[in-house]
């Protein structure tokens, strides 16, 4: 072997000898800077409770009438009449979530959907045999949130709110709850996005987490490393492994506080339907770009009416909160107070223009609409509907005011399953143009033996199709 083969294989084995032990040093110091989570968890873990519930339901009418074709059986015919007979029977259901205590009195925060309906709530602590009734001090079904009360002996251990504004995604987070009914269950996870709409409610505004949430764990906090709930875990998608999501604390403090207070939430009202604005809306209107909530229409009466708003405004601000898009408008006017002040910058004949709103409160001005404009079945298939007016037209480019407006959609109702929503315009149904809410009422009872009705809707200047399935 010559020389130079020798000094080559020589700097070759060096290499070898020295790579292990830096990658093993290198491994090492990785594992260091990982975070220990067991200190959070039995601090924290001390104020999560696991909440068990009792509800009274009915049998299901669709299950009895698949069964009902059976029912001349001799051998079933026992067996309906036990579980179905000619009637609805009612039955009771458990069911189980998660939440944690605020203050050592025993408030205790949750979910609406875990206590929804519940004849009986209780509440069992960490390393406690005794079971407390819960009272339910207040709901919220348009966050999903409830506060609960339970009276003990003792000063309970709590958790603070954190400040979910500062969390940026990569950041470290924990979840504990009840997956499943195993108690005091800690997963941990990072923050995966922030401001997450998934279709839950007008206030959609979620944290999303890889931190391992399931049934169960509805209602249970997400903690930051310092141990404060930045979340509130209410969300999974099913079809999806590390795909949670949370209600940001910033949010819920200020819902959770007036529960407390009002035992109901009060909110704030424009009286204005909104969408967002496009790139050719924007070009149209000589917006510097796409941003804001353009104003659809306005409700006579209503705050933004006596403020001078008008259709084709577009709202860029409300009291120097930038507006991106229209959900941004819902939520800051929705956290304001009744008869708070709004100022809000928005554009009018290719200029800013300021104007100053008292806000009015939104369940009083909803019922007062319902009352005014809603049949007794929510309209045509859970849709409060008004022709459109040639403002509106104008402002989603439409050639001429043709169609419906979609001023209100009903939470869980056909139109909201079929993805409508307020200032959508109805052109067509079934192919047939619909001017009218009769209209729109008669092509539905043509298509009730189908299921289905497709229309045409113009959204944002856009047209696209949905498929309205029937109501029962």
């Amino acid at each position: 072997m010559t020389w130079t083969k020798r000094a080559a294989t020589l700097c070759c084995i060096c290499v070898l000898l020295f790579a292990v032990p830096v990658s093993a040093a290198s491994d090492a110091e990785s594992r260091a800077r990982l975070p220990s989570f067991s200190d959070l968890a039995e601090s924290a873990g001390a104020a999560v409770v696991n909440i068990s519930t009792v509800k009274t339901v009915e049998t299901s009418k669709r299950l009895r009438e698949f069964f009902s074709p059976f029912r001349e059986h001799p051998k079933f015919d026992e067996f309906f009449e036990e579980f179905f007979g000619d009637k609805p029977r009612q039955r009771k259901k458990n069911a189980l979530g998660s939440g944690f205590i605020i203050s050592e009195d025993g408030y205790i925060v949750t979910n609406h959907h875990v206590v929804a309906k519940a004849d009986k709530v209780q509440v069992s602590l960490r390393a406690s045999e005794k079971t407390f009734d819960a009272e339910i001090v207040g709901t919220d079904k348009e966050t999903d949130l409830a506060l609960l009360k339970i009276d003990a002996d003792r000063d309970l251990p709590s958790l603070d709110f954190g400040d979910s504004k500062s969390l940026e995604p990569g950041q470290w987070v924990v979840a504990i709850g009840n997956p499943f009914g195993l108690s005091h269950t800690v997963t941990a996870g990072i923050v995966s996005a922030k401001g997450r709409v998934i279709g839950a409610g007008p206030y959609d505004n979620f944290i999303q987490t890889d931190a391992s949430i399931n049934p169960g764990n509805s209602g249970g906090p997400l903690l930051n490393l310092d141990g404060e709930v930045v979340g509130i875990n209410t969300a999974i998608v099913a079809q999806g492994q590390g795909i949670g999501f949370a209600i940001p604390s910033g949010m819920a403090k200020d819902i959770i506080s007036q529960l407390k207070k009002y035992q109901t939430v009060k909110r704030g009202w424009l009286g204005v339907v909104i969408q967002d604005v496009d790139q050719d809306t924007a070009k149209a209107l000589g917006l510097p770009e796409p941003r804001g909530a353009l104003v659809a229409s306005v409700q006579e009466g209503d705050p933004a009416d006596r403020a001078g708003i008008q259709a084709g405004d577009v709202i860029l601000e409300v009291n120097g909160q930038s507006i991106e898009s229209y959900r941004d408008l819902t939520r800051i006017i929705g956290q304001m107070a009744p008869k708070e002040t709004a100022r809000i910058v928005l554009w009018r004949d290719g200029e800013k223009k300021e104007v100053s709103v008292e806000v009015g409160r939104r369940d009083k001005q909803l019922a007062k609409k319902e009352k005014e404009e809603e049949p007794s079945d929510a309209g045509v298939q859970g849709m409060r509907l008004r022709p459109v007016t040639s403002e509106e037209a104008q402002a989603l480019g439409m050639r001429s005011a043709k169609g419906l407006m979609i001023t209100g959609v009903q939470q869980g109702s056909p139109a909201q399953q079929a993805g409508l929503r307020p200032g959508d315009v109805i052109l067509q149904a079934n192919g047939r143009l619909v001017e009218k809410a009769e209209e729109l009422e008669a092509v539905v009872e043509q298509a009730r033996e189908k299921g289905v009705v497709l229309l045409l809707v113009n959204r944002e200047g856009q047209n696209l199709f949905r498929a309205l399935r029937l109501k029962e």
